[in-house]
């Protein structure tokens, strides 16, 4: 049970849908942010950008965050989810590009501190073919995934076991995207 009364059902709004329920006028402009972030036109695919807020937030320990972004990397890249389970056991091994290993541990350096990104990191992805805006978006996936980290998990929000829990959530943010289709009903597909 959430730490607060969110007036929902949480097992129908689980994770993030609850709190974002509860405060719509704070969800508009987190769910524009994520869409902006995670799937607006971009140089790194939608499946790589949700690759990075996956690996973030299974760092950062978010069971709902990691599984739910987890599955929608997984739906948009070509090797699915034993990539993702990959990327996030083993980065050295992965089989991904050197420009996303790069970005990568940028992003995990970011979820440690942002003091930890150093001119290194920078330079080693720019060596691989990283852009400024590749490297700005995957610090501020990485930033911002924490924080949604920390609002799921410090309202103690229900997060659903197994990916079959998150197959109509991964639906619905890959056909509609973040904002209304991200806060409808387990089940309810989004207007």
């Amino acid at each position: 049970m959430a730490h607060i009364d969110l007036g929902i059902d949480e097992k129908q709004f689980p994770g993030i849908s609850g709190p974002m329920r509860y405060r719509p006028e704070t969800a508009k402009p987190l769910n524009e942010l994520a869409e902006v972030l995670l799937r607006a036109p971009h140089s790194l695919p939608a499946g790589e950008r949700e690759l990075i807020a996956a690996y973030v937030s299974g760092r950062n320990e978010c069971t709902f965050c990691c599984a739910s972004h987890s599955a929608f990397a997984a739906a948009q890249l070509d090797e699915g989810m034993p990539l993702v389970d990959h990327v996030r056991a083993d980065l050295d091994s992965a089989p991904i590009s050197a420009k996303l290993r790069a970005l990568l541990r940028i992003a995990g350096a970011v979820q440690i501190s942002g003091r930890n990104v150093t001119a290194e990191l920078v330079a080693n992805a720019r060596a691989e073919g990283a852009s400024d805006l590749e490297i700005h978006d995957t610090v501020l996936i990485a930033a911002a995934f924490c924080m949604f980290n920390r609002y799921v998990d410090g309202l103690g929000t229900f997060a659903p076991e197994g990916q079959d829990a998150y197959a109509e959530s991964t639906r619905r943010i890959v056909e509609f995207g973040y904002g209304s289709a991200s806060v409808q009903p387990a089940g309810e597909a989004a207007a």
